[in-house]
């Protein structure tokens, strides 16, 4: 399904040099950019829906020693 996206104008002359510049086409470094930082977006949201859990005593932590023991481990 194709996908629109408005960039700063900044950053689209930028993208437009580094395209001309490299020969590859615009598209193909925004499909790089976001293959390349979709990982961390996405590990981003998590931690902080973690934390808000955390805050919100929907969730908790664990100290290395219980995780140890748990996990029969422990020295």
């Amino acid at each position: 399904m194709p996908t629109s996206v408005r960039l700063p104008e900044e950053a689209e002359k930028r993208l437009d040099a580094l395209a001309a510049a490299t020969g590859r086409s615009k598209a193909y470094y925004i499909r790089e950019a976001i293959t390349e930082h979709l990982d961390d977006l996405e590990d981003m949201y998590l931690a902080e829906k973690r934390l808000e859990d955390l805050r919100a005593g929907r969730s908790r932590t664990y100290s290395l020693d219980e995780v140890e023991q748990e996990l029969g481990v422990a020295n």
